[in-house]
């Protein structure tokens, strides 16, 4: 198992982390962390030009070149599109998300968001379980999504091009965009600067 970075915070500091959209948190244990996203909060560019939010809090980090992110994640899946994620910014117009949510077809799935400009929202599979390991890889400007039961084996979501920036953040956001809030689990997280094998397979 992985190094958990969840560790280095505590309920009166968040470590190495930084905030965008600062947001009520609590380390349950030395583990896991619980972020309360407020109500009406996403990242989302809509393509239809309606829903433009990038309120969403968002603990991260700044990583420099290639990278490993994984987490451990769940939630209680109480609002249409209560997520879990695990999210890449270099600016509001080149992001990228890894979510773990409720859909709007009442279903727990994996979801992922691609904003180059605009954003794109394409649903995955159900997952029927309350929790779920989830990772982002880069290399270069390739990008890849994947989901996995054990933070070992891994499925893809995606794999996609972004030209980003050399150093980006990257870390975990909690949403709601349409509850009045939501308690976000994180169980684990992980970044590892050692580059994956193999993008498709996620090792």
């Amino acid at each position: 198992m992985s190094e958990n970075l969840l560790r280095s915070i505590s309920n009166s500091s968040i470590g190495p982390f930084k905030w965008i959209n600062e947001a009520p948190y609590e380390k349950i244990d030395e583990d896991t962390l619980l972020i309360t996203a407020p109500g009406d909060t996403d990242v989302f560019t809509d393509p239809v030009g309606v829903n433009i939010k990038a309120n969403a809090p968002y603990l991260y980090q700044e990583v420099e070149g290639d990278f490993r992110m994984t987490a451990h994640v769940g939630h209680e899946f109480k609002s249409t599109w209560d997520a879990a994620v695990l999210m890449i910014w270099d600016d509001q117009e080149k992001n990228a998300k890894l979510c773990f949510e409720k859909s709007d077809f009442g279903t727990k799935a994996i979801v992922s968001v691609v904003t180059n400009g605009v954003s794109d929202d394409a649903n995955g599979v159900n997952y029927n379980w309350n929790n779920v390991w989830l990772q982002i890889t880069r290399q270069g400007n390739i990008f890849a999504l994947h989901y996995g039961p054990d933070g070992k084996n891994w499925n893809m979501v995606r794999l996609f091009r972004l030209d980003a920036n050399k150093t980006i953040k990257i870390g975990m956001e909690a949403q709601c965009p349409a509850g009045e809030e939501s308690k976000i689990y994180f169980y684990h997280f992980n970044i590892d600067n050692t580059p994956v094998q193999d993008l498709r397979a996620g090792i």
